[in-house]
């Protein structure tokens, strides 16, 4: 009999912030695998509706659930909603994310904090609401959504590269404590996608997007769907002995100190 080890059907998969962009490309790649979608957005009703129908159209099984994953107590509240009305959460991908670009010496305080509660605080506080059923089931997988901003420094994003950094040892500190349980915590460090939000910058010509396309060695911005793979190995039985890692879909930037810019 063969098994393929890529199947997500029966399994419940919690995206937060999966109303649009990287989080919508990867919850549509668990859905196609045949995982339960339950959609986290926290800005409107009508947006988490409008994405909902989206999935659906799409033929996937999806829910959604309104609520801000930096308030423990809606967490919690919201958590025990899904497992009652949906049922047992087996993967949890922390996706939700802000960031704001400022230069450090110009930061306001409050700001960087918030991006820190987002970015870093938040995935603790729904993983260790989340974990605690999968403890019980001895078994699981959380995905962290991690950044090259986890590895590099870049001008203007330091609360958002504090918080990734900070989220890529959140997750191998996961993995120490719960892999013990069966449970599989582990990273998607993306690169930089072609998405709605990078779309005024990826024009020829454009200084930041040649910059891009000759810093990665591909050649190019990521499709979202880039990363679809990397989401179902890290949710799927393909990766049970896989823990406290970050697998970076960057088409390559991590891996060279780059290019002269005249040359080809």
């Amino acid at each position: 009999m063969s098994i393929n080890l890529f199947d997500l059907s029966g399994k419940i998969a919690l995206i937060t912030g999966a109303t649009h962009g990287l989080g919508m490309a990867m919850a549509i790649g668990l859905g196609k695998a045949g995982a339960t979608l339950v959609i986290n957005g926290a800005s409107s009703q009508e947006k988490l509706n409008k994405a909902i129908e989206t999935y659906k159209a799409l033929g996937l099984n999806a829910y959604g659930y309104l609520f801000d994953v930096t308030d423990e107590s809606l967490v919690i509240k919201n958590i025990n909603a899904i497992e009652k009305e949906v049922g047992a959460i087996d993967i949890l991908v922390n996706n939700a994310g802000i960031i704001k670009r400022t230069p450090l010496e110009e930061m306001e305080v409050a700001d960087f904090e918030k991006v820190l509660k987002v970015d870093l605080v938040s995935p603790f506080i729904v993983s260790k609401h989340v974990v605690k059923g999968m403890i019980s089931r001895k078994e699981g997988k959380i995905i962290n959504i991690c950044s090259m901003m986890s590895e590099l420094g870049r001008n203007t994003v330091g609360a958002y590269a504090a918080a990734k950094g900070g989220l890529k040892m959140l997750t191998q500190n996961m993995a120490t404590e719960w892999a013990k349980h069966n449970i599989q915590i582990n990273g998607i460090g993306p690169g930089y996608f072609a998405t709605s939000q990078t779309e005024p910058i990826r024009k020829d010509g454009n200084p930041f997007n040649d910059f891009i396309i000759g810093r990665t060695p591909a050649g190019k911005w990521g499709d979202p769907d880039d990363l679809q793979g990397a989401a179902i190995f890290l949710s799927s039985k393909a990766s049970n002995f896989v823990n406290g890692q970050v697998i970076y879909v960057d088409g390559g930037i991590l891996a060279t100190i780059g290019k002269p810019a005249n040359e080809d």
